[in-house]
């Protein structure tokens, strides 16, 4: 039979590590497959680098539509990134009629549903396991795997600079400045983090498993994002006390209102597996009507899991190029004419638990005072600590609410800090169980 060609565009961390993977494992996956892979052209701007590592018998270009043109290509491999050139070569492959795999979040969360449509008309395949959580299968499980169950809620730690953030705040007492610091000196964060600590990284992410999960278009243009550089070691360590850790969790959950599409730091029980995931590793939590809670552990990032997660999806396109369209897996799990648009809820309409921390005077009846606002919108206290005296005029007041609605807290939490014995702001993080509701 025929090797499969593969047309690479990008050869950094992910792209040198799917050429060493194939080179590698070569043996074994010939053996799976009964058909050779080989990589025909490959294009980025270092060349000498490329030739090193793809050896000589790979064409190598600094010019990617020299690959994504090129006849001896079968399937696409987009590594490069971004939403310019990157999705300019995926419409022109496609259009060309070759498949694409890729690992770009950021490329599928903004313009998927449009490159979704171009793949079905060219009867195409777009593979992109590599695009959420690395080496975890997540994208396989939602697709594939859980497709006979209603799910019914998704809750992932799912960007590993910030978990390696959050991990070394509460295990060292750093503030978030030292932590991010130290996720730079390690190369997990980059010299501009924004995209990774203010949520838009798990955010693209969680905007292509909540489509997955719920037959629904991709719409990360309303998923709300809460990152973790306004987060203080002194909540962590509240947190903690109160029997919880704080994550950045991707929440995606269908109600009879609509659909919940949040990115935000969060309390969970410390009893849960998702609070024991430290450092850089992800892990993404699903609910089903028949299976019940499943989770799925593993690294996020690095050139062996990418890498991995790149093959398997080079390896599906492989077993399926000659397969009619109807046999094939759908972009998004459900066939393309039985998508829903189903409305994304406000924040402000969203059903959570809540965590408070008050600096107040510490003078008698102020703890009242609170308890009586938050009475007021039928919002019932689950716990509560008073810490000592943080100066010679305030002290802390720590609050764990039942649910309630968020825009309820926030009119309780205005009324708070309008009262004349508070001192500063409210702190506010939600909280989730993470129980079935």
């Amino acid at each position: 039979m025929q090797p499969l060609r593969i047309g690479l565009l990008g050869i950094g961390t992910v792209g040198g590590g799917t050429v060493k993977l194939l080179q590698n494992n070569a043996d074994e996956i010939t053996r799976r497959l009964g058909r050779e892979l080989i990589i025909t052209r490959a294009a980025s701007r270092n060349i000498e680098r490329t030739r090193e590592i793809c050896g000589h018998n790979t064409l190598i270009s600094d010019d990617i539509f020299d690959v994504v043109n090129a006849p001896d290509v079968d399937v696409v491999v987009e590594l490069i990134g971004g939403t310019t050139v990157a999705k300019d070569a995926v419409v022109q492959s496609i259009k060309n009629g070759k498949h694409i795999v890729t690992a770009n979040k950021k490329l599928l969360a903004e313009y998927g549903n449009e490159i979704f449509q171009q793949a079905a008309v060219h009867n195409v395949m777009v593979m992109y396991e590599a695009a959420v959580a690395g080496g975890i299968p997540i994208i396989k499980a939602l697709r594939e795997g859980l497709a006979a169950n209603h799910i019914e809620s998704i809750a992932g730690i799912i960007n590993g600079t910030s978990n390696f953030i959050l991990s070394e705040m509460r295990a060292n007492g750093s503030t978030f400045t030292d932590a991010l610091k130290q996720a730079q000196i390690l190369g997990y964060a980059e010299a501009d983090p924004t995209f990774d600590i203010e949520g838009h990284d798990a955010g693209h992410k969680l905007s292509i498993i909540s489509a997955l999960a719920f037959g629904t278009p991709i719409n990360f243009s309303q998923c709300y994002l809460e990152g973790i550089s306004h987060l203080e070691s002194l909540d962590i360590c509240y947190a903690e006390e109160l029997g919880y850790r704080i994550k950045l969790l991707g929440i995606t959950r269908k109600t009879p209102e609509g659909i919940e599409l949040r990115v935000h730091p969060t309390l969970i029980p410390e009893s849960r597996l998702l609070a024991k995931v430290e450092g850089v590793m992800n892990a993404v939590s699903v609910q089903a009507d028949m299976i019940g809670q499943t989770l799925y552990y593993g690294a996020g990032a690095g050139a062996g899991p990418t890498a991995s997660a790149v093959m398997a999806d080079i390896i599906d396109v492989t077993r399926l190029q000659n397969a009619e369209a109807s046999y094939r897996v759908p972009y998004l799990a459900f066939q393309s004419n039985s998508l829903q648009n189903i409305s994304i809820l406000p924040m402000d309409e969203i059903t959570s638990s809540y965590y408070l921390r008050v600096s107040a005077c510490d003078e008698p009846g102020v703890l009242g005072e609170i308890a009586n606002i938050l009475a007021a919108e039928n919002i019932s206290i689950e716990a509560l600590i008073q810490k000592g005296i943080i100066n010679k005029e305030s002290a802390e007041i720590v609050i764990l609410t039942h649910s309630t609605k968020e825009r309820l807290i926030k009119q309780s939490i205005a009324r708070i800090q309008a009262l004349p014995r508070v001192l500063s702001p409210v702190t506010m993080i939600r909280m989730e169980s993470l129980h079935p509701r």
